[in-house]
């Protein structure tokens, strides 16, 4: 009777490491997570349609381009300066 309560604690001892184990560890709370970017305008380039982020357009007569060197293209070829 001994042996038997014996092995039934070690059963018990060993049952309830192993199911410590096997549960990941928790984790403290987080903070949320940061709110995404809000929404650019987009534009598109007068010389050749390309969308772009208003940003990352560069202003020129007659609307905004993609590049400098279609901002010259598009200006000579409508009457821009020389």
């Amino acid at each position: 009777m001994k042996y038997l309560l014996l092995l039934i604690v070690l059963a018990l001892v060993f049952f309830l490491l192993g199911v410590k184990r096997a549960r990941p560890p928790a984790r403290p709370p987080q903070a949320r997570p940061p709110a995404p970017p809000a929404p650019q305008n987009m534009v598109s380039c007068m010389q050749c349609g390309l969308h772009l982020p208003r940003d990352e357009s560069l202003p020129g007569r007659g609307g905004v381009f993609c590049s400098a060197g279609h901002r010259q293209a598009y200006e000579l070829e409508h009457g821009g300066p020389t």
